[in-house]
């Protein structure tokens, strides 16, 4: 299944997962479209289908389960459109933030917007693919791509820790251990990916002898 034309649905209510489909097709969709009933039931498939971009409905999500769980999941293997109850949207915050994830409130006529965001999703990782280097060549400014793709979320990272870790008089000891952790071993990967990427540029600005 060609991964870069392939959207998930992950709902358990039959009549609602039909109308997402109905207002994809209606939206001229040009993807496949995959029915899950559940977080469980997609990382059984996972060997054999990994989605560009997944829906998921909170009537996927059982009773007395975690939200969040089934989002953590779900997001480790494409970005995520969840729709649930808005009382549930705080659950999610640290994937809202972080990017992964787009979230709509369940209230009178959402799924135009779930959809409206899935398609979004899709054509904004339709147009990355496309773009992402051969993993044959790796391109010659190899070094600089590395600092960039990786030192800009780092750098995103560390700084709202540290932003955090400035009203630790107001956090709990555990928390403050946790964001001390985070702060660490963000500069830890920040010097790691200094270290690669000259590494790198040392190599390919070596003349061969002739």
């Amino acid at each position: 299944m060609d991964r870069s034309r392939t959207l998930q649905i992950v709902c358990a209510d039959s009549d609602l997962a039909r109308r997402y489909l109905r207002e994809l097709e209606r939206g001229g969709t040009l993807c496949e479209l995959v029915l899950a009933l559940s977080p469980a039931e997609v990382q059984r498939n996972a060997k054999h289908l990994t989605p560009l971009v997944t829906l998921l409905d909170e009537s996927a999500v059982a009773p007395g389960d975690s939200l969040e769980s089934a989002a953590a999941l779900l997001c480790e293997m494409a970005p995520v459109v969840v729709a649930a109850s808005r009382e549930r949207q705080a659950e999610l915050d640290r994937f809202i933030g972080a990017g992964w994830l787009d979230f709509v409130a369940r209230d009178g006529e959402f799924v135009p917007v779930a959809t409206g965001l899935l398609e979004r999703r899709m054509r904004r990782a339709q147009i990355r693919s496309e773009r992402a280097p051969s993993d044959r060549e790796p391109p010659e400014d190899f070094g600089e791509l590395l600092r960039h793709e990786v030192n800009n979320p780092l750098t995103g990272i560390l700084g709202n820790a540290e932003l955090l870790l400035a009203r630790r008089d107001h956090l709990p000891p555990a928390a403050v251990e946790r964001l001390e952790t985070i702060a660490e071993l963000a500069v830890r990967l920040r010097e790691t990916v200094r270290r690669l990427s000259h590494t790198w540029e040392e190599q390919h600005d070596q003349v061969p002898l002739v």
